[in-house]
């Protein structure tokens, strides 16, 4: 597939014209959260069927709504104090347009991420100088390819699909209300801190001299292919009935499909029965620590389930599942405030501590996930219609999946899954 960028520009938030100027030199510095989480761009690719939206009213929307999403529209950059945050500068955010001659998006674009989905979004390795990237790219059958990337350090997936959303009311003309900014009041320590949790070894670890610190890129990843699953709406209904019989409460969608894949990958793995297996679960603060309506940012910390491969494999998928429920059930307010409070009380600055969420090219028997399942990113409209199909991008990084809603609406779920290429 052969894409030819035409333009690219900035486009910067449009303010009614009876509305006060902002202050474009307040520096909005980076919450607890925002520290703690994968500092890389988030990216994913949407198509729209033709007849597809404008240009001109993707870009009017898009200067709409960053008016209210103003951390979008900022820089990163080091405060008057030496915090790192967003400087509301009203710089913009990118908008490239590019096309593709001679070929339809059905017959270009792959039905999984793979390489090729790189050329339908800005460089994702390059220099960042903006928060959030935008590329639209036309082919001859009339659709269109939008791929959207934001730097994750300024917002959650939470966050990031509420300005999608946004973006998309903004661009129908509809109105679109101002997110409560991430200042660090909004979740202050305690006075004096107190740590109910051990936090060293889960988001803080002590760093390791000469150990690999992962990678950052998008790039290199030759020995990954990315898979992906569909598991219809009637196959997770007879899997949660199958691990939910005999409880009185049923297993959630998300528990239930985790515990199949865990299940899943550690047979495909050829794991040791001895070994220990670990999933990292991305568990939301919001209402855990209860953040204004909107709130804009970052409010994840990680829920960490444990089995033996044996385990896994050996006992039912109601073991699994149980695990996974029990993990994120304890990651409950009062581990979030613990969180807020040690990162507070200077013990990461005294002991050198570095943050555990760092991309790895390998993660041996253990596992990551991020769930899209609650979250309205398929929900993008820009006055004609849905998108066709929504996925993440091209993200090889072994053992780290996503699950996404199907774009179809109909309750089935796609899991992305990044592993070796024997598996295909």
């Amino acid at each position: 597939m052969e894409v030819k960028v035409v333009s690219s520009k900035l486009v910067k938030p449009r303010y009614h014209e009876c509305a006060a100027r902002p202050d474009t030199t307040e520096h909005v510095p980076s919450s607890v959260f925002d520290m703690i989480t994968y500092h890389f761009q988030m990216a994913v690719i949407y198509a729209f069927s033709a007849p597809a939206p404008s240009t001109a009213d993707i870009e009017c929307g898009l200067a709409d709504v960053l008016a209210s999403y103003r951390l979008f529209a900022g820089q990163v950059t080091m405060g008057p104090a030496g915090a790192l945050g967003v400087l509301l500068n009203d710089r913009g955010a990118r908008l490239v347009e590019a096309c593709v001659d001679g070929a339809t998006l059905a017959d270009a674009a792959p039905s999984k991420p793979t390489p090729e989905l790189l050329k339908l979004h800005p460089d994702l390795d390059g220099a960042m100088e903006e928060v959030v990237q935008v590329q639209l790219t036309r082919f001859a059958c009339g659709s269109l390819a939008i791929g959207f990337t934001a730097y994750h350090a300024v917002a959650d997936g939470h966050a990031t699909s509420d300005f999608l959303v946004a973006w998309g009311r903004a661009a129908r003309g509809l109105a679109v209300s101002s997110p409560p900014h991430n200042h660090p009041y909004l979740f202050p320590p305690r006075d004096p801190p107190l740590v109910e949790f051990e936090h060293r070894g889960v988001e803080y670890r002590r760093p390791t001299p000469n150990a690999n610190q992962g990678h950052h890129g998008h790039h290199g990843a030759d020995n990954v292919v990315i898979h992906k699953a569909h598991f219809t709406k009637d196959f997770i209904a007879g899997l949660r009935a199958k691990a939910s019989k005999g409880r009185g409460r049923p297993f959630s969608r998300f528990e239930t499909t985790l515990a199949h894949l865990w299940r899943t990958m550690a047979r495909a793995r050829g794991l040791d029965p001895e070994e220990t297996s670990t999933i990292r679960v991305s568990v939301d603060g919001r209402r855990r620590l209860a953040a204004p309506p909107g709130y804009f940012g970052n409010m994840v910390l990680w829920a960490f389930p444990r089995a033996t491969v044996g385990d896994l494999l050996n006992r039912p998928l109601k073991h699994a599942a149980q695990a996974i429920h029990d993990a994120v059930a304890r990651v409950d307010g009062a581990y979030f405030q613990s969180l807020v409070d040690f990162a507070s009380s200077g013990a990461v600055e005294r002991e050198g501590l570095e943050k555990t969420a760092v991309l790895r090219d390998a993660l041996g028997p253990d596992m990551e996930v991020d769930s899209w399942l609650s979250l309205p990113f398929h929900e993008l409209d820009f006055g004609t219609g849905g998108p066709s199909y929504f996925m993440p991008a091209y993200f090889p990084t072994e053992g780290m999946m996503f699950l996404v809603p199907s774009y179809t609406g109909d309750g089935s779920v796609n899991a992305f899954v990044p592993a070796p290429p024997k598996w295909g």
